[in-house]
């Protein structure tokens, strides 16, 4: 069997999810200047070629991140992952290949591939907003009353933390973020996110790393002994 072909019936549903965090590495250099232009297809070459300048480095490093990431995990020479990321859109695999999951902040990028549907989000710990607005605007009334004791930087904290949380699930399901965020319930004592509308229960991984703060959020990430596995890399 050629080895385009070994990721895909290698039994992947007994492969461990995994995470990736990579901090931001300053200048991204586009790929004619040393970013593995052979890694990137021509598409996404074409799709980076279309953005602005700033948002054109960040696209690049995050594709050769996930398809240098996801080749180890798949058995493929990094070129030859079928991923299908136009830029704006969620990554995609397709079908025998497992799940995949983007999520950036100030050029820090955290990756998740799981056998089974993951999202992931990630955020500066110390990004700044006014929480109870948002709170108010966005928070089921059972959740706002949990807060409702709570001021200044211990709200902020714990805002944070729920739309971490409620992103990294409506990713999961590739639903959006405003269809979603406002049926989404923290229990900030139990730590399990409910879904308000279909009776959905799950139970966010959640961690922070390096001033980032991040969750994620699928099946694969709650069988027992398949946490995820979150290290930095300085590279692309």
């Amino acid at each position: 069997m050629g080895k385009s072909l070994r990721g895909l019936d290698t039994g992947l549903l007994l492969t461990p999810s995994q995470l990736w965090f990579l901090p931001p590495c300053g200048r991204v250099q586009p790929p004619d200047d040393g970013a593995a232009p052979d890694v990137l297809s021509t598409q996404e070459r074409s799709w980076g070629d279309a953005l602005p300048p700033l948002r054109r480095g960040l696209y690049w490093r995050s594709r050769l991140a996930m398809r240098l990431r996801l080749g180890a995990v798949l058995d493929l020479p990094p070129q030859q992952v079928p991923l299908h990321s136009p830029p704006g859109e969620p990554p995609q695999l397709p079908s025998g290949c497992g799940w995949v999951s983007l999520s950036h902040a100030a050029e820090a990028l955290l990756i998740a591939w799981s056998p089974q549907p993951v999202g992931v989000d990630l955020e500066r710990c110390d990004r700044r907003f006014d929480a109870r607005a948002l709170m108010q605007r966005f928070f089921p009334v059972v959740e706002q009353r949990q807060l409702a004791a709570m001021q200044d930087e211990a709200l902020r904290r714990a805002v944070l933390r729920s739309w971490l949380c409620k992103e990294a699930a409506i990713k999961w399901r590739h639903r959006g973020l405003a269809q979603e965020l406002s049926s989404w319930c923290l229990d900030h004592e139990l730590g399990q996110l409910s879904h308000g509308v279909e009776g959905i229960a799950v139970q966010p991984r959640e961690g922070r790393l390096e001033g980032w703060c991040w969750a994620a959020v699928g099946p694969g990430l709650e069988a027992p002994g398949r946490a995820p596995v979150i290290w930095s890399d300085s590279g692309v």
